[in-house]
C-alpha cells in the first residue's frame, strides 16, 4: 500500500540549497530583494529559507531591522582559529556587532562566510573597545573561569552589553579583565580546566538569548 503523498520540494522544505526557481524566468518573483543570478542558477548558500535567492545586501538590510542589542568581542593575539566559529554563532544569534581586539587578520574559514552579513569592527587594543563601549553606555561582560568570576547563569546579563571572550588556552588578558565591568564564568564539573573558546561563546550568547530574545 502506498504511503501518504509527499509534498513537492520547495525552498521552505529544503535545507541543503535549492536549484533554479521553478517555472523559469516567467515565474520569477517581482521583488527587488531577489538576485537574478541566484534565481537562474540556484542558491546553495548557508542561509535560512527566508533568505533563499535574496541578494546579500537585502539580507543585511533585513537583519538590521531585528538585530539584538548585544555585541561580541574577541581578543586576537595568537590567530585563534576559534574566531571564525564565534563570528558564525554571533550571526546565528543576530548579534549587533562583532569586535576583533588585537591583530586585524583572523582566520575566516570557521565563519562560513557569515561575516559578510555581520558588522565586524577592529580595535588595536582593549582600550579601543572600552572607548567604543563607553561612548554607547554599554557595559563589558568578560567571560573567563578565573578567580572572582560569577557563574553566568546567576548573573543578570544586561540587555545592552558587550560580551568579551579570550583566546583558546590563555583566556583573557589582564588588561581585558581589568577593563571589564563584570566577569562571569561557565561552571564546569569535569577534569579539564577550560572548554573550547567557541563553545564557551555559544553558551554565553545563548544565555543572553534565553533571557532577552523574543521568538518571532
Amino acid at each position: 500500500m502506498d504511503g501518504p503523498e509527499q509534498p513537492a520540494p520547495t525552498p521552505e522544505l529544503t535545507t541543503h540549497g535549492v536549484g533554479p526557481w521553478p517555472g523559469g524566468r516567467a515565474a520569477w518573483p517581482d521583488d527587488v530583494r531577489y538576485d537574478p543570478e541566484l534565481l537562474e542558477r540556484g542558491d546553495t548558500r548557508n542561509v535560512i529559507d527566508r533568505y533563499r535567492y535574496w541578494r546579500m545586501d537585502a539580507i543585511v538590510a533585513d537583519l538590521d531591522t531585528r538585530r539584538h542589542p548585544f555585541s561580541v568581542a574577541i581578543e586576537n593575539w595568537q590567530h585563534d582559529l576559534n574566531i571564525g566559529s564565534i563570528v558564525r554563532t554571533a550571526n546565528a544569534f543576530a548579534a549587533e556587532t562583532v569586535h576583533i581586539v588585537g591583530r586585524r587578520r583572523w582566520n575566516r574559514r570557521g565563519a562560513m562566510v557569515t561575516d559578510r552579513y555581520q558588522y565586524v569592527v577592529h580595535h588595536d587594543e582593549i582600550g579601543g573597545l572600552r572607548a567604543w563601549a563607553s561612548e554607547r553606555h554599554l557595559p563589558i561582560v568578560a567571560v573567563d573561569n578565573v578567580p572572582g568570576a560569577v557563574a553566568v547563569e546567576t548573573f543578570a546579563l544586561p540587555e545592552r552589553c558587550v560580551l568579551l571572550f579570550g583566546q583558546e588556552g590563555p583566556g583573557l588578558t589582564e588588561e581585558a579583565v581589568a577593563g571589564a565591568d563584570a566577569l562571569v564564568e561557565i561552571p564546569q564539573f569535569g577534569s579539564t580546566r577550560s572548554i573550547n573558546a567557541s563553545a564557551a561563546a555559544a553558551i554565553v550568547m545563548h544565555e543572553w538569548i534565553r533571557r532577552w530574545a523574543r521568538p518571532s
